[in-house]
């Protein structure tokens, strides 16, 4: 493994100064909170930094906090671990979605190290990516998986690349409406969960908005509506295997119901299936204005797989996805 320089940052913007500064000096720069993806990532020469920015140096950037200007919304610190996160009382009763989904992430003991920034930044696990392959994530110029070993990939808005993308988290995020504060060169900017993903035929080597020597600081989750409205959310995902693994398929779910139990506002968003954590606008629909009964559910279910394209060897994705959403629905009844 290539030798590199750790830096410890004293704050986010000198972990920022401190990667623009190596960069300027013809090195590569990495920031690094929990490590457990940079760590498989270095180890496989996928990146090879000159310099690794420790974020854990940074104070006050893993808590949850209340957002004084939206009552009942809260800030979460992007250095907040995976661990601390699903256990957290006010996650728990107020955004149960995410706590659920964090909770899910790879194993216990990645899950006291990672952090909430880390897993929704974190690079595809496509195989042809992690073993050298010069891919386009890779810089290269083709995606080895469209006639390849396709099992895993993207059935929704794949091309030119068919990664997935791996997070939990990041698919109950964007089913939240959160919002992410990210720290650059020139200063603060904060972005909708919508607008931080990027499909591929953007920039086929990215995953996310993310410029040079810019960091996910923290998260901003909004209040849930005022009652009569109650919200009701669940985050279910398939493995194929039931350790140390990412999802198949995943779904995060959040209904605003009133007391007739008629929703009044709904979002799902897909896991495991798109190059971005993948909402389903069409089906969320199907549910406003209804009582969620079973038949409905199967009627969502149906909506959310349509305009699938799957590729030669992941078809059973449509099927599966199909499922986890109308048993989640049925779940939230």
């Amino acid at each position: 493994m290539k030798s590199l320089t750790n830096a410890n940052a004293r704050d986010l913007t000198h972990a920022v100064t401190m990667a623009g500064q190596t960069r300027r000096d013809g090195g590569r720069a990495s920031f690094v909170g929990g490590g457990s993806d940079l760590l498989g990532l270095v180890k496989e020469r996928v990146v090879t930094p000159d310099v690794v920015v420790n974020l854990k140096t940074v104070s006050g950037q893993d808590q949850v906090e209340p957002v004084e200007a939206d009552d009942g919304g809260v800030r979460i610190g992007g250095l907040i671990t995976l661990d601390a996160l699903s256990r957290h009382e006010v996650i728990r009763s107020r955004f149960s979605v995410l706590g659920e989904a964090a909770g899910t992430v790879a194993t216990p003991q990645i899950r006291n190290v990672g952090t909430l920034a880390g897993n929704v930044c974190q690079r595809p696990w496509c195989w042809y990516y992690r073993n050298g392959f010069p891919c386009y994530k890779a810089g290269g110029n083709q995606c080895f998986s469209v006639a390849g070993e396709n099992q895993f990939h993207a059935i929704f808005g794949g091309g030119p690349s068919y990664i997935v993308h791996p997070s939990d988290t990041a698919v109950a995020l964007v089913a939240l409406d959160a919002t992410f504060r990210l720290v650059g060169p020139d200063g603060e900017r904060e972005v909708p969960a919508s607008e931080f993903f990027a499909l591929p035929r953007q920039n086929p080597a990215r995953e996310n908005i993310l410029g040079d020597d810019e960091l996910l600081a923290a998260v901003a989750l909004p209040a849930p509506q005022d009652l009569p409205v109650v919200r009701r959310s669940a985050y279910h995902k398939v493995l194929d295997r039931e350790a140390w693994t990412h999802a198949v398929v995943s779904v995060a779910v959040v209904l605003e119901m009133d007391d007739d139990d008629v929703c009044r506002a709904a979002r799902i968003v897909l896991g495991g299936v798109a190059p971005i954590p993948w909402r389903v606008p069409d089906a969320e629909q199907r549910l406003v204005g209804q009582r969620l009964t079973p038949a409905l559910a199967a009627r969502v279910a149906e909506a959310a797989v349509a305009g699938a394209r799957p590729l030669s060897k992941n078809g059973y994705k449509v099927a599966l996805t199909k499922g986890v959403v109308e048993r989640t629905l049925v779940g939230l009844r």
